[in-house]
């Protein structure tokens, strides 16, 4: 009896790893290391990341191919990345995340700048192309597809013709911080609906959202 025992808790621990397992979810923010790029338009990711894990208390930790905080939200575990490869090689530690926590295609979430948007605006979107945006692009290649779930932070266009690099990589203005803040805030809710209650439930609570600085 004492072995049918034992044998049931292991079952029932196996069980509940099981389930464990099957509520991971792979949180990515795009950026590149270097102080040199803390801060500006093109490392939001890594902004709103920071302050999704900072209300949870989960601090990061360097890892293959990325630095790595965890958190669980209820009986979810969360695994949240700031990939070390710079941006246009996102995908291999994306790619290397996803394999090691066996974390499924639908349980991806990226966080993205995006020029095609304006300052006030965040979309969430279930996939699409990566409109010429090379840490998109690099996921697309090593994970095979473009279904997958990423939240575009708009970061507006306003620069001269030909300075659209100079412009990603710059910090933001004084008078754009308020803005900024605030969408960083809502994108953090916004993960956790993502979480909770899915891609679609999300969009349609918070896609029509509009920031300003009043």
């Amino acid at each position: 009896m004492a072995a049918f025992g034992n044998w049931l808790g292991f079952r029932k621990r196996n069980v509940l790893q099981d389930k464990s397992d099957r509520m991971k979810y792979l949180i990515v923010g795009l950026g590149n290391i270097g102080e040199e790029y803390a801060h500006t338009r093109h490392n939001i990711g890594f902004d709103v990341v920071d302050a999704f894990c900072s209300g949870y208390h989960a601090a990061f930790s360097p890892g293959r191919l990325a630095e790595v905080a965890t958190c669980k939200i209820r009986s979810r575990t969360l695994v949240v990345i700031k990939p070390s490869t710079f941006m246009n090689l996102s995908g291999k530690a994306v790619r290397y995340w996803m394999d090691k926590e066996k974390i499924p295609l639908e349980r991806l979430l990226v966080i993205v700048d995006d020029l095609a948007l304006p300052l006030d605006t965040l979309r969430l979107r279930p996939g699409g192309a990566d409109a010429g945006h090379n840490g998109l692009k690099s996921i697309q290649e090593l994970i095979g597809t473009d279904r997958y779930a990423r939240l575009r932070f708009g970061i507006g266009n306003d620069y001269p013709k030909g300075r659209q690099i100079d412009f990603v990589l710059s910090r933001w203005r004084p008078e754009e911080m308020p803005v900024v803040a605030s969408k960083i805030e809502s994108c953090t809710t916004m993960i956790e609906s993502f979480v909770m209650a899915g891609t679609e439930t999300t969009m349609n609570r918070f896609n029509h959202q509009k920031f300003n600085n009043s």
